[in-house]
């Protein structure tokens, strides 16, 4: 049994970055943990931490993943059970990230966040296009960056870029990146950790730019 909270970075960051977990992986995932370390790497404080259906599965209770909305309350928990005092960026990896766009705008404007931080948003389900996850993302208020690899199965950048999307969102397009964010070296030139550096390096001077 892994402890409530995964922390990982130097401890006298100025952001602290909560993230929560995809659909189907935990948070100690390999995907999750390479992708901490990059973002650790460039001197944020990061958080991980799991839904309770999650973490049932470590005692053996096969949950599936309940629908997102559904997830809102516990999210907002972690954030008041974490209890930073600077500023906090809320976000995860694919529906992680989703859970924290749905809760972003009532934080920010109570000054609990500072912004919002997607690993592969799940604009629509793989294969099912017109199935949009992207209302609540018109209006969002939230300063958001949006981490997003070109052939996403869950939104390619064909794809997202006939989204009606809120102006606060930027989005990061890392080259041939699939959900993970993981290129072909072959085709594109560049590796999993050459992606996972640029999104560190990006997400960076993306938080040094929030209005705090």
């Amino acid at each position: 049994m892994l402890d409530r909270f995964l922390l990982q970075g130097p401890q006298d960051a100025r952001f602290t970055i909560l993230l929560a977990h995809g659909a189907g992986a935990p948070m100690d995932s390999a995907s999750m943990t390479a992708a901490t370390e990059a973002l650790a790497g460039v001197g944020f404080r990061i958080v991980r931490f799991e839904f309770a259906y999650m973490a049932a599965r470590r005692s053996g209770d096969r949950k599936p993943p309940p629908r997102a909305e559904t997830l809102n309350p516990e999210y907002e928990a972690a954030v008041a059970e974490l209890g930073v005092s600077g500023p906090l960026i809320i976000g995860g990896k694919s529906m992680g990230g989703r859970v924290a766009s749905m809760i972003a705008d009532d934080l920010h404007g109570r000054g609990k966040i500072a912004g919002l931080l997607c690993l592969g948003y799940p604009f629509h389900p793989p294969g099912q296009p017109t199935k949009l996850r992207t209302a609540h993302l018109k209006g969002l208020t939230t300063p958001a960056l949006i981490c997003q690899g070109t052939r996403d199965e869950f939104g390619t950048r064909e794809e997202v870029r006939g989204y009606d999307l809120s102006s606060r969102i930027e989005i990061l397009w890392l080259e041939d990146g699939d959900h993970d964010l993981k290129p072909r070296k072959t085709i594109s030139g560049f590796s999993a950790a050459d992606h996972l550096a640029t999104m560190a390096k990006t997400a960076k001077a993306w938080a040094e730019r929030l209005v705090l």
